[in-house]
């Protein structure tokens, strides 16, 4: 009779044991269980939360952890997607010039030409197709050490009205050539500015060079340069085509080119960098590049801080 109730006892307890960790063992199972269904790839499973302890802590856990895993996933394939579109684009980018460039030598080498006319116009589409590759290959290598952190600026005081009145009189016979018409409005008779000049140029030429491609007729590109007491504007307005709100925000991004240019056998796109590389070396010389659009109407804005706001940048970093 001594041993029975020590065994009854036992017994009773067991039994309420089991009852009251039979739903954390099935529990801890569950969690087993989709644990395995994560790690096998699925990492759009959720464990359900059912429990307010530390069970259930751990389940929320693992809900972020496959949640982290797989936007990170997401992240990897949209790269690796975007590096294949880069490959492709580029490698295409590269090759339409390069092929008309061995076309048109190829006629000269074997002398195809019929008279000293021809044999120039030959010449100088092959060049003009060179200078575009040069272009494209340009932009690639400003983007990758923009990208990778590695571009350097040398900056030092330009007067920008001067830059500028160099950069329109070289551009001149370009916009004749494509029979458009340069207009300017320089509204500052001086205008220091502390910059990269050979970025900035390349920012300056990228805006005309797009006006000029994206223009519609009469083909009028209106570049103005004024400046209030801390920044300087340079604006270059053209009428192009319209797009929408969606293309709109997409044209800063790198690689992106609109419908109409790649539809249109007369424009030449290259590798749809320009306008982001332009934006960043912008922004990474104290400035902006900003673009206002309405119904055809483009004007991108270039804003860089005169030279006294370099200064009091300059006594803020010694303070």
């Amino acid at each position: 009779m001594v041993y029975i109730i020590p065994i009854i006892f036992l017994v009773f307890f067991l039994i309420a044991f089991y009852f009251f960790t039979r739903r954390i063992i099935k529990y801890i199972s569950l969690l087993a269980e989709g644990l395995g269904i994560i790690s096998k790839g699925n990492l759009n499973y959720r464990v359900p939360v059912n429990r307010k302890d530390e069970l259930g802590n751990l389940a929320i856990n693992m809900n972020e952890m496959a949640e982290k895993l797989g936007n990170q996933k997401e992240k990897e394939t949209a790269n690796e997607e975007l590096k294949m579109n880069l490959i492709t684009g580029i490698s295409h980018d590269l090759r339409t010039p390069l092929t008309s460039m061995i076309g048109y030598l190829d006629l000269l080498r074997n002398h195809s030409f019929l008279n000293e006319s021809e044999y120039n116009r030959f010449v100088n589409n092959a060049y003009r197709k060179a200078e575009q590759l040069k272009k494209l290959i340009d932009d690639l290598f400003v983007y990758t050490r923009i990208s990778s952190g590695n571009l350097k600026l040398i900056k030092k005081e330009v007067d920008l009205r001067a830059l500028l009145e160099q950069i329109l009189f070289e551009f001149v016979p370009i916009a004749n050539e494509q029979n458009s018409m340069i207009t300017s409005q320089i509204n500052v008779a001086e205008s220091i500015v502390y910059i990269d000049p050979e970025q900035v140029v390349r920012i300056i030429d990228n805006l005309l060079m797009n006006a000029l491609k994206y223009a519609v007729a009469p083909k009028v590109i209106d570049v103005t340069l004024e400046c209030d007491e801390f920044w300087i504007y340079l604006t270059i307005e053209n009428e192009g085509e319209c797009i929408t709100q969606e293309q709109e925000s997409k044209l800063f991004e790198r690689f992106y080119k609109t419908e109409h240019a790649t539809k249109n056998p007369a424009i030449h796109v290259g590798a749809g960098l320009g306008l982001a590389i332009s934006r960043q070396l912008a922004e990474l010389q104290s400035g902006k590049l900003e673009l206002v659009h309405k119904a055809g109407h483009y004007a991108f804005t270039l804003l860089l801080p005169l030279r006294h706001m370099k200064n009091e940048n300059s006594h803020a970093e010694q303070r």
